[in-house]
């Protein structure tokens, strides 16, 4: 039991950390790089790119640079970034061979492009490649493909692309006619030539910044919550599917947004996350559903003005999601009826006191107590309902607590109260306080607080595992948890968002009542504009265990 939630501790202490030796100037152009600001991104990688000084810092700094060179349109740049790069001993020395070939590719040296494809090695990285080859040849003369063929026909992508300039052609010389019936009968050509148009285009409008300032903070949530995103959509496309991403930064300035609704790639997608706050995000609802693309609310639970909407989802559960999920579980618990309900002032958990009140109370339930929390009187308010030294359940005034609130201080003042007592008492928290790294839930005598379920990651998981792995190694700092909802945002669109549904997402939601996610406990949209899944979770030997099966 200790090994397993020593496990959960530590994730959750490590994920919500920025690592302290990662230089200042580094991640400010990591910033930059994943915000688009491609120049200076590219100017402030040069600084590390010594290997001498910074030893594998450098290497991954010569690899970010590049990709800010090519998102600059500076391939030459991207070039000396990279050439001395693949000559090293680096773990990701095949993507870097990969980014080296699409530097040649966009700087019109398309012969060594290839040559660099042609000596790559990991059959995922090489799968790829076929499509960039792809892509860049069919700009290419006939003359040019038919005098290299013999070089690199074992390309798929090459001899794809030839087959398709060839057929684009209206007259064809009589070497040209031989060849391009020769490249129809190459077996593996059929399905090469075939290059999948299907796109996925997602577009994120978040508020990077304000607008005055223009500064972006690496530990602004809605950053964390792009990183998550942006390495979601990477995995998508190291397993070979088509998305592309294109992010926005609304700067909370209404008219500024609305320009961007007016950009073709926006017009364009099949799907728009963000932004987070009411006014703007209002007015995006107002445009997917004039527009009819789906449009991704990803962090709120306050879901009812989308409610009669055809286009308008929210990532998480609403607020009336999490209470339905909240009484299903009191009443599969049956410990007794009286409950008393503590919430915070915001606008979520002031909601779900109200719905709360009216559900449980249709259920039979008798409300003892219901009053807003703040750190100094959280824990009088447990004291006044009986929980006191000395005193043991027999005394109690209710048969259940539920505390509605995300804040650590009313969470901090809650359990030093309870370390100081013995009781049994249910008390039903968000799950946001697993996260807090001065919870030790396994020291209490009694394993007597529960979790609602908020889209909450499923530690043990693989995929869990995996992804904080992998994120660790790419940017040197464990994911946080907006970047966890992030990663697992692009999962669900992904899994919804498909061809062979037409990118339709509510007739994709309509098709299963729940759907497992890959880093989260899973999905429910079943005719819902939010996710309806919400179980309660307790500990069973040290493991987070759903109370009941919605």
């Amino acid at each position: 039991m200790r090994k397993s939630f020593l496990f959960l501790a530590v994730f959750f202490i490590s994920i919500l950390a920025w690592s302290q030796n990662l230089p200042e100037n580094y991640r400010r152009a990591q910033v930059q790089l994943n915000s688009g600001s491609y120049w200076e991104a590219m100017n402030s990688f040069k600084e590390y790119v010594s290997v001498e000084k910074y030893g594998n810092l450098a290497n991954y700094a010569a690899f970010h640079g590049a990709q800010a060179a090519l998102g600059a349109n500076q391939p030459n740049q991207a070039i000396d970034f990279l050439e001395p790069l693949t000559s090293r001993n680096w773990d990701k020395g095949e993507e870097a061979k990969y980014l080296l070939a699409t530097a040649y590719f966009q700087n019109s040296q398309a012969l060594q492009g290839l040559k660099e494809v042609s000596q790559l090695q990991d059959e995922e990285i090489k799968r790829k490649s076929q499509n960039l080859i792809y892509e860049f040849l069919i700009k290419q003369s006939p003359d040019f493909l038919i005098r290299n063929l013999r070089e690199f026909q074992e390309l798929s992508g090459y001899t794809a692309a030839l087959s398709s300039v060839l057929n684009s052609k209206s007259v064809l010389s009589s070497e040209e006619r031989a060849l391009y019936y020769e490249l129809q009968g190459i077996g593996e050509l059929s399905g090469s030539s075939k290059i999948k148009d299907e796109v996925l285009d997602i577009v994120v409008i978040l508020p990077f910044t304000d607008g005055r300032s223009g500064e972006i903070s690496p530990s602004s949530f809605t950053y964390e919550l792009f990183e998550g995103i942006r390495f979601g959509v990477n995995q998508l496309k190291r397993e070979g599917k088509r998305v592309n991403l294109i992010s926005f930064d609304s700067k909370r300035d209404l008219n500024h947004l609305q320009n961007i609704l007016k950009e073709p790639a926006v017009k364009r997608a099949d799907v728009i996350v963000g932004p987070i706050y009411l006014e703007e995000s209002d007015l995006v609802s107002a445009f997917a559903e004039n527009a009819k693309i789906p449009f991704i609310h990803p962090l709120s639970n306050l879901g009812e003005r989308f409610q009669d909407k055809q286009y308008s989802y929210l990532f998480r559960p609403s607020a009336e999601n999490i209470v339905d999920g909240i009484v299903q579980n009191l009443k599969s618990q049956r410990w007794g009826k009286r409950v008393a309900i503590g919430y915070s002032i915001s606008s979520r958990d002031e909601k779900m006191n109200a719905f709360l009140k009216e559900k449980l109370t249709k259920e039979g339930f008798r409300i003892v107590d219901s009053q807003p929390l703040n750190p100094r009187n959280a824990a009088s308010f447990l004291a006044d309902l009986g929980v006191r030294p000395g005193r043991d359940s027999a005394n109690l005034k209710v048969d259940q607590v539920i505390m509605l609130s995300d804040d650590p201080a009313i969470a901090q003042s809650t359990l030093s109260l309870i370390e100081s007592v013995t009781t049994s008492l249910p008390i039903l928290v968000m799950d946001s306080w697993l996260g807090f790294n001065f919870a030790n839930f396994e020291m209490l005598e009694d394993q007597n607080f529960y979790f609602i379920s908020n889209n909450s990651p499923a530690l043990d998981k693989e995929a869990m595992i995996a992804f904080k792995t992998d994120f660790y190694n790419k940017n040197l700092v464990f994911p946080s948890m907006n970047a966890v909802l992030g990663k697992e945002l692009i999962f669900w669109l992904s899994s919804n968002l498909s061809p062979s549904f037409g990118f339709d997402l509510r007739r994709s939601l309509n098709q299963q009542q729940f759907q497992q996610g890959n880093i989260t406990w899973g999905f429910n949209f079943l005719n819902s504009n939010s996710n309806n899944y919400v179980p309660v979770f307790g500990f069973e030997y040290g493991e987070l265990k759903p109370l009941t099966n919605q």
